[in-house]
């Protein structure tokens, strides 16, 4: 199994305190991901962002969690044969958790590479599998974690936080 963190320095005390204490949120959204679905894949990413909206999140906040959402998103429905989508939104933050169902990152530091990709041609054919994803999640989020392992399940976590 490998792991991958990063964590922006001034929010790691908070982050490890968040997985220590596991708070409550006050709004839990769940969306399932289908296999290969460029169709439907893309709505969870929008309808969070249009409740963050609602509760009058910054719109740089907003395009924040829009890009990295969607970017998992995508790379869920692109790489993996389907999945969950977990977003619990806190007074301070968003915490979005993606779980899919296999096959697995081989090798997370390379798949975190810009221009590194694994899409097949139908992927490719969509428009997707630049090879960009994840280094995009990681650009807009303060906290990103993946663990996951060539034959197993991959969980990508990410955490922004609104001020």
């Amino acid at each position: 199994m490998a792991e991958y963190w990063n964590i922006a320095p001034e929010r790691k005390e908070f982050v490890e305190s968040f997985f220590k204490d596991c708070p409550e949120p006050e709004v839990s959204l769940e969306f399932i991901i289908t296999e290969k679905d460029f169709n439907t894949a893309g709505k969870g990413s929008a309808e969070i962002k249009n409740l963050l909206k609602r509760l009058g999140i910054d719109s740089e906040i907003l395009r924040r969690v829009a890009v990295a959402s969607y970017e998992a998103e995508i790379n869920v429905a692109a790489h993996s044969v389907g999945g969950r989508m977990t977003s619990n939104v806190y007074d301070e933050l968003i915490h979005i958790r993606f779980e899919d169902n296999g096959p697995g990152i081989a090798d997370i530091a390379q798949a975190m590479t810009p221009g590194f990709s694994t899409a097949d041609d139908l992927v490719r054919e969509m428009g997707f599998g630049a090879g960009l994803g994840l280094s995009n999640i990681e650009k807009n989020s303060d906290m990103l974690h993946i663990v996951s392992e060539r034959g197993k399940n991959t969980v990508l976590e990410l955490m922004i936080f609104f001020g």
